[in-house]
This record gives structure tokens, C-alpha cells and sequence, in this order.
């Protein structure tokens, strides 16, 4: 696995997003960078997880501010080729399993004997080899997840964004994807993850960013945010508090001030 610092920092300088009348990401001031393995992001239904993610990876142009990649000095063609992304309903073509982690190899200028290489490779590490004549959509729902998340890896990413990926999962299936991120990270993968599920979050997570109705309200070291929590909206997250209700008081300001978002390992003002 190459260097992620090839195309890192990734960088939200002042990035907004709208729907319709509504801004849903706010003025996200965020970067990645390779000091940190895994980052995973958590917030209620709503907060803008997804969109930060899509934006991030190029999927969704923001409306006003900047997404760049190693200073702005990494081009689209060298960004679009060293970072991937899951999703959290697998999207699969209608061929096997092997055929679609083949296809993710085309126009990589690949040999047929590194192409077979690699696609055995992923097989076995993601526990598919022996559904790999299999169409792909016939597989369990798990299983199209864990085929989803090879064929991302297969292409060796840089930056990995997962988007949910256990949602839908049950434990044993989560497990496994769990397992497999973190081994991706371990071979120098760059992580950047959205969870609803804390549990999960505290077990991977090196970081923690925070995000309720589109703004970062804190971001910090995984065992502190989850032990000492400076923002009041993430501190009631924790306790298992609905949100909901403090929409007007949040918009209006009173809830809290909003939380500096700041590189990895710094605390937020």
C-alpha cells in the first residue's frame, strides 16, 4: 500500500451545502490528514453524515467553499483514481462476484496475472472466494456488503469513505466489516467512516467528529469524546437524548456556541 500522504490533506475550507431553501451542511472547516488512521463521524438522523461524505469524495459539488486535495496540488484525475467510496446499500453490477471485482480493475493498465492476483487476493480476504462464480445480487445482503467494500479495496484507495456500511447488517455480518476496515486501515488505508452505531464508533474510531443539523459541534480524540464530551448536544448524543426538540433553541443560538472544528489530535474550542 502507497503513502496516503499522496494525495492528503483533504481539506473543507468553508464548505456549505443546499437543498432546496435549506442549508445542510453549514460551513464545514474540516481536514484529513495522515497522522490518523480511522475517523468516524456520528450524529442524528439528519445531521448531514452522508452529504459531508459525498462531498468530501467528490460526488456532490458544494455550494459555496473548497474541497482540495494535498494543497490543491493533487489533481482530479490522480484524486478520482486513489480514493473510493461504500455505500450504505450496496450498489453491484449484474454479473459474479469475480466479473465485478474484475470490472473495478479496468483501465488500471493492469496485466491479466496482476489483475487475477489481486481479485483472488480480495476473495479470500473478504471470505467470498467461494461465491465467486456467484451473481453478485444473489448473494445475502451482508455479503453484497463485504463485496462492496473488495471491490473498493481492490483498487488499493489511499482514502477509503465508508458511508454507513453495517446499517443494515446483523452482528456476525457487522463484525466482519468491521474486521476488514480496521485491517484496512492497519495496511495504510485513510478512514473516513459515518456510524449510528457508538458501539462501533468507540471500537474503531482514533477520532471523532460530531455533526448535528450540518455544522461540526466538536471533534476530538475517540476516548475523550466518548469520556468528557465539551459540546451539551453531543454530551445528551451520548446519554441516548432525542435531538429533535432542541431544533428552534439550536437555531436560535442558545444551546451552545458553536465548537471550532480543528485538525486530528487538537482539542475543539
Amino acid at each position: 500500500m502507497k503513502d496516503t500522504a499522496d494525495i492528503l490533506p483533504l481539506a473543507l475550507e468553508g464548505v456549505s451545502l443546499r437543498r432546496g431553501n435549506r442549508r445542510v451542511l453549514k460551513d464545514i472547516d474540516c481536514r484529513f490528514d495522515a497522522s490518523l488512521a480511522k475517523t468516524l463521524i456520528v450524529g442524528p438522523n439528519g445531521a448531514g453524515k452522508s452529504l459531508l461524505l459525498r462531498v468530501a469524495h467528490g460526488l456532490v459539488a458544494p455550494d459555496a467553499g473548497r474541497v482540495s486535495w494535498r494543497g490543491g496540488a493533487a489533481s482530479a484525475r490522480e484524486v478520482r483514481a486513489e480514493q473510493a467510496m461504500v455505500f450504505q446499500r450496496p450498489v453491484l453490477l449484474r454479473r459474479s462476484v469475480r466479473a465485478n471485482l474484475a470490472f473495478a480493475l479496468k483501465g488500471r493498465g493492469l496485466g491479466r496475472t496482476e489483475r487475477r492476483s489481486r481479485i483472488d487476493e480480495m476473495l479470500a480476504r473478504t471470505g467470498l472466494a467461494r461465491f465467486a462464480a456467484a451473481p453478485a445480487r444473489a448473494l445475502s445482503f451482508g455479503e453484497q456488503q463485504r463485496l462492496a467494500l473488495a471491490r473498493a479495496l481492490i483498487v488499493r484507495p489511499r482514502v477509503l469513505f465508508l458511508d454507513e456500511p453495517t446499517a443494515n447488517l446483523d452482528p456476525a455480518a457487522a463484525h466482519l466489516v468491521e474486521e476488514l476496515v480496521a485491517e484496512s486501515a492497519a495496511r495504510g488505508v485513510r478512514i473516513v467512516m459515518t456510524s449510528h452505531d457508538l458501539g462501533q464508533a468507540a471500537r474503531l474510531a482514533d477520532e471523532v467528529i460530531f455533526l448535528y443539523r450540518g455544522r461540526i459541534k466538536e471533534r476530538a480524540p475517540a476516548k475523550r469524546f466518548f469520556e468528557r464530551p465539551e459540546n451539551d448536544l453531543a454530551r445528551a448524543f451520548l446519554r441516548g437524548e432525542l435531538l429533535w426538540w432542541r431544533r428552534r433553541r439550536t437555531e436560535a443560538g442558545i444551546d451552545c456556541a458553536p465548537v471550532q472544528s480543528c485538525g486530528p489530535g487538537q482539542e475543539p474550542s
